[in-house]
């Protein structure tokens, strides 16, 4: 019998495809050829049977008919098996096969250099296209291995890579390759080289669906999504079809701009081409509505799915946090959970997005032992929204203790502590945290220096709180935006700085709009500062005309002063617009339930216990010399009422819930 490798039947579970593979003799089967023998070992990569393919590997060794150093013809073998390990990630046995192989040639270079990029060994991969492109010519590299390159580019730091072998590209003459110029396209895109990205899809003249698709996505991407929605528009009037992958990124346009309008359009394309019922469409749609704040549609299509995943469950719970809809969110996930659906990280970090100070810690607590149950805490996501969680509860010393018990931090542990030391108005610790994270090597980003802002706005730090905003400039490279400049305003307000609170709105690069005059006009409110606090006013109903806060204020301005007509002319001047105040509420939780009450609220069934419990603590209070602050009421109280004492409780309770 000649030597040939033999399939016996064994009991091991091979797996379905080995059939097809061999002779449909009768037992023993066998491998008759090289053709054979590289497929099987390509699909045991593929399918990462490492087992088999060892297998293969050894029974190849014991046959000399393969393995003969001097049969160069079976260098498809050797570059077979160098797949196989480079596939099944056993990199040291890849690296020790390429180093005994006979004869290499670029087949083989591009599969280590692959294999080692996908175990992110970038610095080895490079060493070995070093070793390539150095060869004399001996190994040519090809369009595999550029496009190979290319795919690990990701991220500023590969900047310096992507147009090195661009270079490369227009060298060898490979810049008439469309599958080339379409990895060169996400390459630049990826490490935010827009601009190089955009010209490498001008100069392609053989544009294919990838091409279009690599453009369109990586502009949303880049969060150029006016831009790209023009370049879909654009690829609509041409021959190439779209596919799934460019709707994708389309409704990441659509969901960048909150482009509803267009998102719906996308909506109905998908929905005539049958892609409606693909799951990442599916997500892609929920996102787009929720982040239109059309939450409704988002939970149409949610609820009409016939396949949910974590990806679209995910979705959808973001989607009422960003919504304002937590109740709806804590019953949905409530809901997922009893059902036994597998619950994941992502799904636990968005949950976390809920809390706020009317949310039950209690809850939160439960969210913390599912993740130490589960062991998420190793999850950097689900570890910075406990922080944000128990920070935003009130509970700091607890942000504290999961901070620290953090084993990898990132930029947005970080500011997730900086931010609640700041929420709590301890400036100095989070000051002294942000010290700390420079010294880590972590690079502050915007939100830093927003959680750093605000802090220095609750204790006065003026002049710290203008050397951070120019050290966000100048030292970082951040450009500061509307929210920075806001915080600016509320810190020279609160220290006073009135007159230098509007000069700087005034000089700002951008138009100013609701929320920096929001915060001029809360520094007159809290100095009561009539005039000043007019001209925010006007600022505020020019940009926002439907919204009744700044009415509302300037009433607490004039009744600080006792201006009760001016007060009054405000009041009616909001009715005759037609906006209306919104109700105030207050919250308590008490045995793991939270309570809810509005000014004046007789609808809770303890309400008499509760109104008498307090007229009872207002009476402590007066007795012991309390005269309450009649600043911001928003009537008029005579002193000679008989029930002194009740009225005061009620308009008490009135500024509470005002």
């Amino acid at each position: 019998m000649n030597p040939t490798w033999v399939f016996r039947k064994v009991t091991t579970n091979f797996p379905p495809w080995l059939s097809s593979l061999t002779s449909s003799s009768s037992s023993p089967k066998f491998i008759r050829n090289q053709e054979q023998l590289c497929r099987l070992l390509s699909i045991s990569g593929r399918e990462h049977n490492f087992k088999i393919g060892s297998s293969i590997h050894c029974s190849i060794i014991k046959n000399p008919r393969f393995h003969s150093p001097i049969n160069n013809p079976h260098i498809s073998i050797w570059n077979s098996l160098l797949f196989l390990y480079s596939k099944c990630a056993h990199l040291y046995d890849a690296h020790k096969l390429f180093d005994e192989m006979p004869v290499r040639d670029t087949i083989s270079f591009n599969t280590i250099i692959s294999g080692c990029f996908k175990k992110e060994l970038f610095s080895v991969g490079f060493d070995y296209f070093k070793l390539m492109y150095g060869s004399s010519g001996a190994y040519r590299f090809d369009r595999g291995t550029i496009t190979t390159i290319l795919s690990v580019c990701e991220g500023w730091e590969f900047v310096n890579v992507s147009k090195m072998i661009h270079t490369l590209v227009v060298v060898n003459g490979y810049e008439r390759e469309t599958t080339v110029s379409n990895a060169l396209i996400t390459a630049y895109f990826c490490c935010g080289c827009s601009g190089f990205g955009r010209q490498v899809f001008v100069e392609t003249s053989d544009r294919n669906v990838v091409t279009w698709t690599a453009m369109i996505s990586g502009l949303a991407q880049n969060r150029y999504c006016e831009g790209s929605l023009k370049v879909f528009v654009e690829m609509r009037r041409g021959v190439v079809s779209p596919n799934t992958l460019t709707y994708l990124s389309s409704l990441l346009a659509c969901s960048g701009l909150n482009a509803f309008k267009e998102g719906c359009q996308i909506h109905g394309l998908v929905l005539k081409l049958g892609m409606n019922t693909d799951l990442h469409i599916e997500s892609a749609l929920m996102d787009m509505y929720s982040k239109c704040g059309s939450v409704r549609d988002a939970w149409q299509i949610f609820e009409s799915a016939q396949v949910l995943d974590e990806v679209s469950m995910t979705v959808i719970l973001v989607g009422f946090v960003q919504n304002g809809c937590e109740e709806e969110a804590v019953q949905v996930f409530v809901r997922m959970v009893k059902a036994g659906i597998k619950i994941d990280p992502n799904m636990v970090s968005a949950i976390l997005g809920v809390f706020g100070g009317d949310t039950s810690l209690a809850f939160g607590k439960q969210i913390q032992s599912m993740v130490l149950k589960k062991g998420f805490g190793s999850n950097p996501y689900v570890s910075n929204g406990l922080i944000n969680m128990y920070s935003k509860c009130g509970e700091l010393d607890e942000s504290v203790k999961v901070f620290e018990s953090m084993a990898y931090t990132n930029a947005v542990s970080w500011n997730s502590m900086i931010a609640a030391f700041a929420r709590h108005g301890n400036a100095s610790k989070a000051l002294q945290l942000y010290e700390e994270m420079r010294q880590e090597g972590i690079k502050p980003t915007d939100i830093t220096f927003l959680s750093l802002l605000h802090a220095c706005s609750h204790v006065g730090l003026v002049t710290k709180g203008m050397e951070f905003l120019e050290s966000m400039k100048n030292e970082c490279g951040i450009s500061p935006r509307k929210e920075h400049y806001a915080c600016i305003v509320d810190m020279l307000g609160r220290a006073g700085l009135l007159n230098e609170a509007k000069s700087f709105i005034e000089s700002l690069p951008v138009k100013p709009d609701v929320q920096l005059w929001q915060a001029l006009l809360g520094a007159c409110s809290f100095h009561g500062n009539a005039e000043m606090g007019k001209y925010a006013a006007t600022q505020w109903t020019v940009e926002a005309p439907d919204s009744p806060v700044p009415y509302i204020l300037m009433g607490n301005i004039y009744s600080s002063k006792g201006r009760w007509k001016e007060r009054a002319e405000t009041i009616r001047r909001m009715k005759a617009v037609g906006v209306a105040k919104d109700t105030g509420t207050s919250w308590i939780e008490m045995k793991k339930r939270v309570h809810s009450f509005v000014v004046d609220d007789r609808m809770h069934p303890q309400s008499e216990v509760i109104f008498d419990a307090l007229l009872v603590l207002f009476r402590h209070l007066t007795d012991e010399g309390y005269v309450p602050d009649k600043r911001f009421i928003l009537r008029y109280w005579h002193d000679d009422n008989d029930d002194v004492v009740a009225n005061s409780c009620n308009i008490r309770m009135n500024n509470l819930e005002g």
